[in-house]
């Protein structure tokens, strides 16, 4: 029996798991405000190691649109620019020696959508992951010997539940998600 809540939890950790990877993936789909989570992926080459611009610089958002980057080295501004130019996130930096500014600008109806399309899209390989935990769990049932029948369907409608719980998890991020960034 030890071995059947094992298989259960492991299920759920996995499925648990997914649901926090499209939370952090929707972080990073902006919905018209600044967030410092905008550039938090990106990468800086400093001193010859690729490092997080958070470990190489104090990010801030002054206003709602705007995204303040000030490096703690200030040899390291122009590699600052140069990552987020590179990082294709779509902002034209300006350096004014001190820091970098990143004006976030409005988005269109056309963004919006594409956008929208983007969460939708992760939300879809949320759901995939959601179901391969299930998939696994299940196989991991089947190599289970000397447990009866009845005990190994019970605990496959039990992963069965789990799976539609997450399932309907993804969706409702989703609806949050798209709400957010079909706001004007």
């Amino acid at each position: 029996m030890e071995e059947l809540d094992l298989i259960v939890e492991s299920v759920q950790q996995d499925m648990e798991a997914a649901i926090k990877h499209l939370d952090h993936a929707f972080q990073r789909i902006r919905a018209g405000r600044a967030s410092t989570t905008m550039v938090q992926d990106v990468m800086v080459e400093y001193y010859g190691a690729l490092t997080p611009i958070n470990q190489v610089a104090n990010v801030s958002i002054p206003d709602a649109m705007t995204i303040s980057i000030q490096p703690w080295d200030a040899k390291a501004i122009n590699d600052i620019e140069k990552a987020i130019i590179n990082s294709n996130l779509g902002f034209a930096p300006s350096n004014n020696g001190i820091n970098i500014i990143l004006n976030v600008p409005p988005l269109t109806e056309e963004r919006r959508r594409e956008l929208a399309k983007q969460a939708k899209s992760e939300t879809e390989d949320t759901k995939v992951v959601v179901r391969n935990a299930r998939q696994n769990g299940l196989k991991e049932l089947k190599r289970l010997e000397g447990v009866s029948e009845d005990i190994i369907k019970g605990i496959e409608a039990d992963i069965q539940t789990l799976t539609d719980k997450y399932v309907k998890a993804c969706d409702e991020h989703l609806k949050v998600k798209e709400a957010e960034i079909m706001k004007v």
